[in-house]
This record gives C-alpha cells, sequence and structure tokens, in this order.
C-alpha cells in the first residue's frame, strides 16, 4: 500500500514537472514573441508620435545605403543583447507607455529633444559599436581618419553621436562638412554706411560700420562705485563670487545687445578670405593692406544651428575670434572696442542695484517648483520679463526684443547666451583685488579666460547679476573633425557669445 503511495506520488509529481515545464517553454516562447514585437519599428510607432521620425529615418543612410541593411530603432535606441538590453527596454517601455497615456504630444519640443543634449541618453554607443565594428575601412577621407583616430584616442568622453548626431534621422539642415558658404548673401537693399558714427560727449550713440548695411546702439555707461561679487547670504551663491570688494568703474560705453549674426558676418564678410570670394568678386586679402585682418575660415557645420542669423545672438565663436572682432571693429570706425573687463561686466550687469537680479526676486523664486510649488502657486514669472533661461528658451537662443532692457538700458545681459569677458579666470580673484581698486583687470595670467551672464540652458541661480564661470577650450572643441583644430569656430559649445564696449576716450569726444 505504502508503495503505491509512493509511486502515485511520483507520478503526481512527475506529472507537475511536466506541467510546469511546458508552461516554462511556452512563457519563454511567447515573452520572446513579446520582446522581438516590442523590439519592430511598427510597435515603436504605436507610442512615439513625433511627427517626422519615422520619415526622416527612411531618407537616411541607416536606412537607404550600399550595404542594403536596415536598421531598426532599437538598433540604435537600445544597447545591444547581453550589455543591459532588457534593463533598457523595460526603462524605456515605462517611460514611453507613460507619455503616451498622461501627455500631450502638441506639448512636445521635438526640435530640443533632437539636440545632443538630449539624444545622448537614448542612443547607446555600443550599438553603434556593434554594427560598425571597422572604425578605419579602406574608403575612409583622410579627414575621417584624423576624425576616428581622435575618437580612439579619447573614447571616454566622445560619443558616435558628437559628430555623426544626424545619421539615424536625416536633418536636411546639417551640414557635416565645411561650410564655404555660411553667411552668404546679405541684405543689398540696404543703406550701406560709409562713415562710422561721431562721437563727441559721453552719450548714448547709434555705431554705423562703414561698407556695410550694419548699425548697432551703443548706451553710454557712468562710471562709479560698486561692490564686485555677492554677499555669503545670496542664494545659490557660488564660493568664488567672493569676498566682495568694493571696486570704483570709468564710465564707458557698451552695446545694447549682444554681438548679432548680422554685425559678425559684416566682419566675416570682410575678413574671412579661404574658400571663399576671391579679390575679383569683391573680397579682400591681406595683400590688399598691409594692416588687413586675417578673419575666421569657414566654420565646420552650421554655427547658428539652424536657429536663425539676423538679430540673433552670434554664437560658437572662439574668444580669439570675439578678440579679433573687437580689432576689426576699433580699426573700421577709428575708436576702441574690447571685451569688458570681468569688473565692467558686472557693474553695468547690475545697473546700480545689489540684488541678485537687477530686478525683484530671489533665485528659488523662479527656479523649477515641482507639483508641490504649482499647487499652492508658489513662484513668480516676472524674470520673463527680462531673462531668458532654461524655463522659457525652448532651449535655443532667442532675439533680444523678447526681453526688457536693465536699468542701463542694456538686454540680455543675463541669460540667452553666455559673454566673454577679457580676464583670466581664478577662483580666488576677489581675494587678490584691493579694496577701492579702479577699473581691475583680473589675474596677470591664467589658462581659461572668465564667461558671465548664464545663457539660454541655465538654471536661474546661474543668471543672477554675480554668477560668473569660465572658458574650456579643450571641451568646447572636443568633436572637431579638422586638423590641427579650429582657433576660430567651437564645435561643442552653441551657448556662448559677446559684447562689445567702446572706450571713453579721446576717439569717443573724451577731453572735447
Amino acid at each position: 500500500m505504502f508503495k503505491k503511495i509512493v509511486f502515485y506520488l511520483k507520478k503526481k509529481l512527475l506529472l507537475v514537472i511536466f506541467i510546469g515545464f511546458v508552461i516554462g517553454l511556452l512563457a519563454a516562447i511567447y515573452t520572446n514573441k513579446a520582446l522581438e514585437y516590442t523590439s519592430t519599428n511598427e510597435s515603436c510607432e504605436i507610442c512615439h508620435v513625433h511627427p517626422h521620425v519615422f520619415d526622416s529615418w527612411k531618407l537616411s543612410t541607416h536606412y537607404d545605403n550600399p550595404s542594403g541593411f536596415r536598421a531598426r530603432c532599437v538598433d540604435c535606441h537600445l544597447p545591444p543583447k547581453g550589455q543591459g538590453y532588457l534593463k533598457e527596454k523595460m526603462i524605456a517601455a515605462a517611460r514611453d507607455v507613460y507619455g503616451l497615456v498622461f501627455k500631450d504630444s502638441a506639448d512636445y519640443n521635438w526640435e530640443l529633444k533632437s539636440t545632443l543634449e538630449y539624444a545622448q541618453h537614448h542612443v547607446f554607443k555600443e550599438s553603434c559599436l556593434h554594427c560598425h565594428q571597422n572604425l578605419f575601412p579602406l574608403t575612409l577621407t583622410k579627414e575621417g581618419q584624423d576624425a576616428h583616430l581622435y575618437y580612439t584616442q579619447n573614447e571616454e568622453e566622445l560619443r558616435c553621436i558628437n559628430c555623426h548626431l544626424n545619421v539615424g534621422h536625416y536633418d536636411p539642415n546639417a551640414i557635416h562638412a565645411a561650410n564655404v558658404d555660411f553667411g552668404m548673401g546679405t541684405d543689398e537693399n540696404l543703406k550701406v554706411f560709409t562713415e562710422p558714427a561721431i562721437v563727441n560727449a559721453h552719450v548714448d550713440f547709434t555705431e554705423t560700420v562703414p561698407n556695410s548695411t550694419v548699425s548697432f546702439n551703443m548706451k553710454a555707461i557712468p562710471g562709479g562705485l560698486y561692490k564686485i561679487g555677492s554677499p555669503e547670504n545670496e542664494q545659490l551663491r557660488d564660493a568664488d563670487e567672493g569676498p566682495q570688494k568694493e571696486v570704483k568703474i570709468s564710465p564707458f560705453f557698451m552695446a545694447e545687445i549682444e554681438v548679432t549674426w548680422k554685425e559678425y558676418l559684416a566682419f566675416y564678410d570682410a575678413t574671412a578670405a579661404e574658400g571663399r570670394s576671391t579679390d575679383t568678386e569683391g573680397g579682400r586679402t591681406e595683400a590688399d593692406d598691409v594692416d588687413a585682418i586675417s578673419g575666421p575660415t569657414p566654420p565646420y557645420g552650421q554655427p547658428d544651428q539652424n536657429w536663425g542669423l539676423g538679430n540673433r545672438p552670434a554664437i560658437t565663436m572662439s574668444y580669439h575670434a570675439a578678440e579679433t572682432y573687437c580689432k576689426w571693429l576699433s580699426q573700421v570706425t577709428g575708436k576702441t572696442y574690447r571685451l569688458p573687463t570681468e569688473a565692467e561686466w558686472e557693474y553695468a550687469a547690475r545697473g546700480g542695484t545689489e540684488t541678485p537680479y537687477f530686478f525683484e526676486g530671489q533665485p528659488k523664486d523662479f527656479g523649477k517648483q515641482g507639483f508641490l510649488g504649482n499647487l499652492f502657486g508658489k513662484g513668480s514669472d516676472s524674470i520673463n520679463q527680462y531673462v531668458i533661461y532654461e524655463e522659457n528658451s525652448w532651449g535655443k537662443t532667442q532675439e533680444p526684443d523678447m526681453v526688457e532692457a536693465n536699468p542701463y538700458g542694456l538686454k540680455n545681459m543675463l541669460g540667452n547666451v553666455m559673454e566673454y569677458c577679457s580676464d583670466w579666470y581664478a577662483e580666488d580673484a576677489y581675494e587678490q583685488l584691493s579694496d577701492g581698486a579702479i577699473d581691475p583687470k583680473g589675474p596677470a595670467a591664467g589658462e581659461e579666460r572668465v564667461v558671465r551672464g548664464g545663457s539660454f540652458r541655465s538654471p536661474a541661480g546661474d543668471v543672477r547679476s554675480a554668477w560668473r564661470d569660465y572658458t574650456r577650450t579643450e571641451e568646447w572643441l572636443r568633436t572637431d573633425p579638422q586638423m590641427p583644430k579650429s582657433i576660430w569656430w567651437l564645435s561643442d559649445c552653441n551657448y556662448i557669445g559677446f559684447r562689445v564696449i567702446c572706450e571713453f576716450d579721446e576717439n569717443t569726444g573724451k577731453n572735447n
């Protein structure tokens, strides 16, 4: 009897094991089928409502290429199997379903989501290298070999999409080559100025650039005393903003707005020759004038990021380019134009105020409020009248008319683009500064230059009047494929620009 019971139990156990095996096998098969189906392009289309994502994919080399291979969505947007594929798939699925159910696709800033800053979180370098295992094929150009060699020497800092951002989704406006036509085509119907502005006193004036259609406003900034830096109790203050010191600033003129593309291209057209027009076509070479200033070579790609030229601030130029622009402007106008010192910049930005901003409000009033902040109405919108920053920029520069001026009549001193100053950066610069210093110029030497004002990417704390930072020369040129790298254009910084000042000297009415 006991043996029969044991035999019966064994049969039951075997049956349970067999049924479990079958269920497990079926579960594995259908789970795999579910994984395979949810990895198809058709499945991706259910959640993704990007207006042109599939059309641009079909126009890209990932769809139409000599090899005939067509990359799927998951081939780029998930890592290879065995390298975190399932984990990332679950994360992506949860994110996409949440977006489909709880968000409105019309509210998405698709242009911003197509930038490198966002794409790097959804495109995996491991996936690129899984397909492109040979980085030095025989068909690769010399320029490509140089760029890929640089990549292999800096793999920790670089991603494939740093240079090949649009390879999976074709962008007709993306230029991945020397852009010899950049800036061509001017406003031929506008008045061409023949003389610069004549200034006889320390008053606002409009500069006119000879042999161009360009003019811009200069504001007369009065001299005075102020405290540079921020007090220790200022919200979101950084250590390099102190200790505060009182300094004296002499009168000067400052541009009402950041140097625009219209202004910068007048310099580019007048001084850049390589790869562009010749002297027989109205161009200019150094041989025409022993004092001629050599200007920028053609950029690689589209420096304005296809956001537009005109009155938008000129961006992506190096400190050397900004400084050379000032030298050229001084030469053609007969005045003394230059970049502002850090002390002059902050003095002008404050406009006589001592608070974090030249308008009312504290940094924490303007940050991201979150659910509770929005629920109870905490925060303020007053910053939107004066500053282009991360909360209102839509991820790109804006024209100066979007904001109101500060007490000195200057626009975009805070936000829009960071601005070069002439000072070398030092974290302890203010400790080295003496109280009562007159027109301080910063440390005598250094490695990087000061930048001020924050940009369209900056949070509220980084667009305060006292906020300071510095250039990052190597980082801002990492993906420049040219060898040697350009001294004129930055490949990895689209949020830097500059503003000019004009000295109040014998060329501008002083002592007249």
